[in-house]
């Protein structure tokens, strides 16, 4: 029996990148998925979504596509109650959508700033909330992952906006811990490194000097791939985890070691 066989998995931002390979994971393991994604952060990559689900259907999983933005109430209530019609529960959020566009200090704008926390850490909480209660109102002994950041540990020059987003990320994991856990339902973080995926796709492209001095630091000696992360993020979700909550998971190759 696959150690996800009987469970749905919701995956925020789940049509792209991390998201994606996260699902693959998921559906390989035996999972139902609901895939969310926001059509209009998708503009730029026409069928994203589709190609998720059908990666997910190839590894002999149902699937079924969610839009939603995750920084919108009413839009998280309409996710979630659309995979609970398909599915009937929820037994995994990974709480992965995210956005960094790359910025200079005195470029962002107070809209870069308010839609950055709006997605990043309001997303995070009005999910978790809502898929929480269906848990405990189901007494489904569930896993909750959320996709924080190496940044959250420490600062980057053209991140000013998101680093902060994914501090707060670790701390209400650690504070929900203390609410969910006794309920069954844990809840962790893994902060991933840098990982090649479209998020900074334009700036690695325009810096790839800073790219290959990263390589050279990096213990490991090579960039994140959105599967390493995945890895991390199915341990977490599984059985075997069920005595890890309120962690945070470093999947960065080794550098936040030897800086």
């Amino acid at each position: 029996m696959k150690r996800f066989e009987g469970k749905v998995a919701l995956v925020t931002g789940g049509s792209r990148g991390i998201g994606r390979a996260i699902c693959k994971a998921l559906a390989e393991g035996g999972a139902s998925v609901a895939i969310n994604y926001y059509r209009g952060a998708d503009d730029r990559f026409p069928g994203a979504p589709e190609e998720a689900l059908a990666i997910v259907r190839s590894c002999g999983a149902e699937g079924m596509l969610v839009e939603g933005d995750v920084a919108d109430s009413a839009s998280v209530n309409r996710m979630v109650a659309a995979t609970l019609e398909r599915f009937g529960r929820i037994d995994i959020l990974v709480n992965n959508a995210g956005i960094c566009p790359m910025l200079d200090f005195f470029d962002i704008t107070e809209d870069d700033w308010d839609r950055v926390f709006a997605v990043n850490m309001k997303g995070v909480f009005l999910c978790t909330q809502t898929v929480a209660r269906t848990m405990v109102e189901q007494k489904i002994r569930g896993r909750i992952v959320c996709i924080s950041s190496v940044g959250s540990i420490m600062g980057t020059p053209t991140q000013i906006h998101y680093c902060p987003t994914k501090a707060g990320i670790n701390l209400f994991v650690k504070s929900v811990a203390s609410v969910l856990s006794p309920q069954g339902i844990t809840i962790n973080a893994v902060l991933p490194g840098d990982v090649a995926t479209d998020i900074s796709r334009e700036w690695d492209e325009a810096n790839p000097e800073e790219i290959q001095r990263y390589v050279d630091r990096c213990p490991v000696r090579r960039r994140g791939q959105p599967e390493d992360i995945a890895a991390v993020v199915a341990f977490l979700a599984s059985d075997e985890a069920s005595f890890v909550t309120g962690s945070l998971y470093l999947a960065d190759g080794g550098i936040s070691a030897v800086l």
